[in-house]
């Protein structure tokens, strides 16, 4: 009997071992029958979405962007995030000579002629110009991302008019400014080849580097220019769809969620904003228009392809994320929601946006307790594309130069003064 009993001990261990995984095997067969279940009774299909990404990127990285800046897109907010993110990095951003001001000599094609020679070689670029393919692969690394943002056309048209009315011949001709009297016989004010034309027709083509003037009723010229943005542009954002638009972007740089947080920038006073309600003003700007049009189109369909491959569920959860992670910025640097105003009422100069003209109001932020020490997060979330340029160009420009003498670490405050005369502010 005293041979026996590890024996019995033996066996009844085994025996507890085949209970304990039978009882494991069945408690998970009813969870994921209950999860099954959920999902078709709707208990809680929020808790579902294991197959989202996380919120923190588990992959390096990507630290090669080339952002085309189109206009009137609410590109001047992606410019300022991308920005901070470089800046963050310590990685160079491509910065117009100071020939060109704050753009890359636009409207003339791009050039690498016209980058400062103090932000070479960049990682990043993200100031207007006019799309040169050749020339930005001279300038970007191999493993450059290209990315731009496009608006719907009605909208777009209406912000561009009333935006550049004081720049675009063709707008300035028209009578009391009226968008309608423009839009009722278009070619009795439009003249092709005038400085700043390209802000009354086809702007997004002409930004991406197309021509405005083709023919839409050519069949083959429009499909074969989108193959050709297709082929470049790894992601088309959508002004109307931003933070969408955002989620996808960082998916695609495999970015943080507070890599993308923002304030809306470059925004025009409501009773700047010019009235397009009727069906017929829509059909005639998007006539005048065609070119944007059909690129718009074509883009929106694929911009919903691509966030069905992400997964409708997942991308709410995260705007949802990314509403939450903004508002808490928000009120950590404005002590609650920010509060927009005119420029001329913003106390901090350095964060007062360019104004195209007296007829347009362009509102900015004002951060609480103006004076030092500022957040310099909270400063540079809000500061305007002209101020931020610059302040990046110098910092950009001081590196470059490698100075061997200690210095203070530059004040986002200690900007360079503004030219005397500047060519128009875009988006």
């Amino acid at each position: 009997m005293a041979c026996s009993l590890p024996s019995l001990f033996y066996s009844a261990k085994t025996m507890s071992r085949k209970k304990a995984l039978l009882l494991l095997l069945l408690a998970f067969s009813t969870g994921t029958l209950l999860l099954r279940q959920s999902a078709h009774l709707g208990w809680f299909p929020k808790l579902l979405s294991f197959n989202c990404a996380p919120l923190l990127s588990l992959h390096p990285k990507h630290t090669a962007v080339a952002f085309l800046k189109t206009h009137k897109t609410a590109s001047t907010t992606v410019q300022n995030l991308l920005f901070r993110f470089a800046e963050r990095h310590n990685l160079t951003v491509a910065l117009p000579h100071h020939a060109c001001d704050h753009q890359f000599c636009y409207p003339r094609n791009f050039s690498v002629r016209f980058v400062h020679p103090y932000t070479l070689p960049p990682r990043f670029i993200a100031s207007h110009l006019r799309f040169n393919r050749e020339e930005l692969r001279r300038l970007m690394p191999n493993d450059t991302i290209y990315v731009t943002i496009l608006r719907e056309p009605v909208t777009m048209f209406e912000s561009l008019f009333s935006y550049y009315n004081q720049y675009c011949p063709a707008f300035k001709r028209v009578p009391n400014g009226s968008m309608e009297v423009f839009l009722d016989n278009p070619h009795s004010y439009y003249r092709p080849h005038e400085k700043y034309a390209m802000y009354a027709r086809n702007t997004l083509v002409y930004d991406l580097g197309g021509n405005p003037e083709h023919s839409p009723g050519d069949p083959t010229y429009l499909p074969e220019f989108i193959h050709q943005v297709e082929s470049i542009f790894s992601l088309v954002m959508l002004a109307e769809y931003f933070d969408e638009s955002l989620v996808l972007l960082r998916h695609l740089l495999d970015w943080d969620l507070d890599d993308i947080l923002y304030v809306k920038l470059n925004m025009r006073s409501p009773e700047s904003k010019l009235n397009v309600t009727s069906a017929r003003l829509a059909a005639q700007i998007r006539a005048w228009n065609a070119l944007d049009a059909r690129l718009y189109d074509h883009f929106n369909a694929t911009f919903w392809r691509k966030l069905n491959e992400v997964g409708q569920d997942c991308v709410q959860k995260e705007v949802h994320a990314l509403h939450q992670a903004c508002e808490r910025l928000a009120h950590r640097c404005f002590r609650g929601q920010p509060q927009m105003r005119p420029a001329m009422q913003i106390k901090n100069k350095e964060l007062r946006p360019w104004q195209p003209s007296t007829k347009v109001d362009i509102v900015g932020y004002d951060l609480p307790g103006s004076g030092p020490p500022l957040d310099e997060q909270c400063l540079k979330l809000v500061m305007p594309e002209v101020q931020y340029s610059r302040y990046l160009l110098r910092k950009q420009s001081l590196r470059n130069r490698r100075r061997t003498t200690p210095h203070r670490p530059l004040s986002p405050r200690g900007l360079l003064r503004p030219p005397r005369h500047q060519p128009p502010k875009a988006a």
